[in-house]
């Protein structure tokens, strides 16, 4: 790229009284749309949470918020186009189909609360996972009017622009292509900040008055590196997206799983007659048609919320009390893949910092491949302590395979304690 050429191209159009540098970019009623556009996305949010958004574009709120981005002139006419509802192909999806405008309100919703690129970039991945027809990359012109020095606006004419001066190949309903259109503007924001901004706006300004036909192209512009620059651009966001889905897999696996195991939990507690508190944290999730907390206790025993170390008790995944006295029977922290030592802490904060509770049994609930990670734990010298409890390591497997029974047949602690496998013993012998 001829970067000289390039330069005295950014130049001309800073100049020109008729582009978007002077026409748009120093509007003075620009900025004042940043926040009554981040208002009305706000509102958006809370009618999606609520059910109440509807199944139509005229007059809803979304409708008031592009309507806003679309009077930003010429740069940003036609973006209502995106979200305008289209019968016969059934596009964008996020009208009548709930589970989309779910997954919509929750990309506007992180997009909303993150301060960072890394949450704006996994936001903009988790919406392209969803797959959601007709909703593609012109959702981008909400992120650049709530984040300006991160997201960059996107439309016909700024793909354009941005493929005509780097010999780029973006296309315009492909997330990973403007995720890799991003970088590239990044670069180019760098290399010639001096002459722009760190407002994404004016470098997109610059590109749609290029791809619009505007400007003719500098000479050099593009070129064999450029190309690969962008190649190699659009590799790295594919990687990204990748690694992003796979963590989001192993995420979703280890919370079902936790999930699933504290509903096991849960259900067992009650049918052996004990009240069951789900971790504060927990309670709403979503297990067997309903919620994780449902049937259990609404808060701790006054005993146990007013001491000091009510925040840590508050977090153990599983509670069972005696339903008259509230005393505590029987803690368990469920540990899929994640650090034992939290959860140990956790337990001994109820064990050694309310006595009354000293006598409840204490599981530490994790595949039984876990079983030496367990042990090892507990042998530590910071826990020197845990000989003094009842602290026994529950296998998932034993769980599952006898917990109908129990829950059918058992009566208090007997059975569960015959499954699972003592810890003090261990802890002893490493002496």
């Amino acid at each position: 790229m001829d970067t000289k050429a390039v330069g005295r191209l950014v130049e001309h159009w800073r100049d020109d009284a008729g582009g978007t540098y002077q026409s748009w970019f120093l509007w003075d009623q620009r900025l004042k749309n940043f926040r009554s556009i981040r208002r009305g996305l706000l509102a958006v949010v809370a009618e999606i949470e609520a059910g109440s958004f509807g199944n139509v574009y005229r007059g809803s709120s979304l409708e008031t918020v592009i309507h806003s981005i679309a009077e930003q002139r010429q740069i940003f006419r036609g973006a209502d186009h995106a979200f305008l509802w289209k019968p016969k192909l059934r596009i964008p999806d996020i009208y009548e189909h709930r589970g989309n405008q779910q997954a919509f309100g929750r990309f506007l919703g992180a997009c909303l609360c993150c301060t960072e690129e890394t949450g704006l970039v996994e936001a903009i991945h988790e919406l392209d996972r969803q797959a959601i027809k007709g909703l593609g990359p012109a959702a981008a012109n909400l992120l650049y009017f709530l984040h300006p020095t991160l997201a960059v606006p996107f439309n016909t004419a700024i793909v354009n622009g941005y493929n005509a001066l780097t010999g780029a190949k973006v296309k315009l309903g492909r997330w990973e292509a403007y995720l890799a259109m991003r970088q590239g503007i990044l670069a180019l924001n760098v290399e010639y900040r001096t002459q722009l901004s760190n407002d994404l706006g004016a470098i997109a300004g610059f590109l749609f008055d290029i791809g619009s036909g505007r400007y003719p192209l500098p000479s050099g512009a593009n070129t064999p590196d450029a190309v690969s620059q962008w190649e190699a651009d659009l590799a790295r966001v594919r990687e990204e997206s990748v690694a992003s889905r796979k963590a989001l897999a192993a995420a979703w696996e280890e919370d079902l799983t936790h999930t699933q195991v504290q509903g096991w939990l849960r259900d067992l507690g009650r049918a052996l007659g004990y009240a069951v508190w789900i971790a504060a944290n927990d309670r709403g999730r979503a297990h067997a048609q309903g919620t994780l907390g449902e049937g259990c206790l609404p808060c701790l025993p006054a005993a146990l919320e007013a001491h000091r170390a009510a925040d840590a008790i508050r977090l153990i995944d599983v509670l069972w009390l005696d339903p008259i006295s509230d005393q505590v029977v029987a803690a368990f922290e469920v540990e899929h893949t994640t650090s034992i030592y939290s959860g140990i802490v956790r337990m001994l904060d109820l064990a050694l910092g309310v006595p009354d509770h000293f006598g409840a049994r204490y599981f530490l609930v994790a595949p039984k491949t876990r079983e030496n990670d367990v042990r090892a734990q507990f042998a530590r010298p910071a826990f020197s302590r845990v000989s003094e409890l009842d602290l026994r390591f529950l296998p998932y497997n034993a769980l599952e395979e006898h917990r109908e029974a129990m829950a059918r047949f058992g009566f208090g602690m007997k059975a569960l304690d015959a499954i699972a496998l003592p810890m003090v013993q261990h802890v002893a012998a490493s002496g």
